[in-house]
């Protein structure tokens, strides 16, 4: 036990293969529905505990908020494991990985060991993992409620989810890994040429049905050099796509101090775990 939580290990067979993922169970007693279930996906050449560390959502599980997963990737090295979001990365892409499967096969499993509400099923990621956050809205919105991708694009050429799915995205403004203007990252270790945010983010909008003019507004920031706007389509709608544009923010978890400095500054006053726990808890399937 660890906390208010205990922390387990679930395995399923996908594709031939034994799939992992880390999870964080409440020790309270669940909602009457079951617990939300937040599935929170590593960054490339990263891992679960990785993910742990640098993201701090285990919070979710201490405060009895939801139960949290932290699913594996793929790779030949456990350490260094990644995700196929679409043209991104490394091994998981190249191998076609079926990770929008594991996803599924890994929710029904965690059903059946825990009291799973499965109208509050959610994803998170950073960086790569953003990107396969995007890609279960894209591809498992009748599974996934809503998403809340930091520090990654829109992986896909085109997307046709099967409902309008809400998005809360975090970005900073110096992200030299997924930059905020697209293409080629300068410390990019894939040289994957990434979409453009905003590019991405009006392509939810769009499929969301909402009106393209977005609303702007500043948010509180305590951080020396950086500045925070919120940038709204939809805002308090069932469709609402948000981003969170850190203007002097890195390849960074807001509310975190990165692992290392080549991520970049972080935005430590703007926590990002209240906001996506706000969020997805608004935010059921419909």
């Amino acid at each position: 036990m660890t906390g208010d939580f205990t922390v387990g290990e679930v395995v399923v067979r996908v594709g031939g293969r034994d799939r992992t993922a880390v999870v964080c169970v409440p020790t309270a007693a669940p909602p009457p529905a079951g617990w939300p279930l937040v599935l929170a996906l590593h960054g490339g050449r990263s891992h679960p505990d990785m993910m742990r560390r640098f993201s701090g959502l285990d919070s979710l599980a201490t405060a009895g908020l939801a139960l949290v997963c932290y699913p594996a990737g793929t790779g030949s090295r456990d350490s260094m494991l990644t995700w196929n979001g679409g043209n991104c990365c490394g091994e998981a892409r190249d191998g076609h990985a079926d990770d929008v499967g594991f996803v599924r096969a890994l929710v029904d499993e965690l059903a059946r060991r825990f009291p799973v509400d499965p109208r509050r099923v959610a994803a998170t990621g950073m960086s790569n993992g953003a990107m396969l956050a995007y890609r279960l809205a894209a591809e498992a919105a009748d599974l996934v409620a809503a998403v809340a991708p930091v520090a990654g694009p829109l992986a896909l050429e085109g997307i046709r989810p099967a409902r309008p799915v809400p998005i809360l995205h975090f970005h900073g403004s110096l992200d030299q890994f997924t930059p905020l203007e697209g293409g080629i990252g300068r410390r990019s270790v894939t040289r994957t040429h990434h979409r453009a945010i905003h590019d991405g983010l009006l392509e939810w909008v769009r499929c969301n049905g909402l009106d393209p003019e977005p609303r702007r507004e500043p948010v509180a920031c305590a951080d020396e050099g950086i500045t925070v706007e919120r940038i709204s389509w939809g805002a308090g709608s069932d469709a609402e796509v948000i981003l969170y544009e850190i203007t002097g923010g890195g390849h960074s978890w807001p509310g975190r101090v990165p692992d290392s400095f080549y991520l970049g500054p972080s935005a430590l006053s703007l926590d990002a775990n209240p906001l996506i726990a706000a969020f997805f808890a608004r935010h059921p399937l419909p």
